[in-house]
């Protein structure tokens, strides 16, 4: 079963967040449908589409690993399913 999502990041911008990121994202092969980034003031901020692989690994699992690099890098990462992302952010 494939399931997307809407991943976001944000902290203070350093080297190897993307590549810190990514790795877990392979790992778990979580595929990147769409990725922007940028920088303001400092602050790093991506969000990302990705589709998780829950034949492979659960989407909880995607999201404690994302949390542990989250806590090695000193971001704030957030993975949502994409359902439940549009209906949190409908007007």
């Amino acid at each position: 079963m494939k399931t997307r999502a809407v991943l976001s990041v944000l902290g203070e911008d350093r080297v190897g967040i993307v590549a810190a990121i990514t790795a877990v994202l392979a790992d778990t092969r979580t595929n990147i449908e769409d990725i922007r980034q940028s920088i303001l003031s400092g602050m790093f901020s991506m969000t990302m589409l990705v589709t998780v692989d829950e034949d492979h690994v659960t989407f909880s699992e995607v999201q404690d690993h994302l949390a542990e690099v989250g806590k090695l890098i000193g971001c704030q990462i957030t993975l949502q399913r994409e359902d439940v992302f549009r209906y949190m952010h409908r007007v």
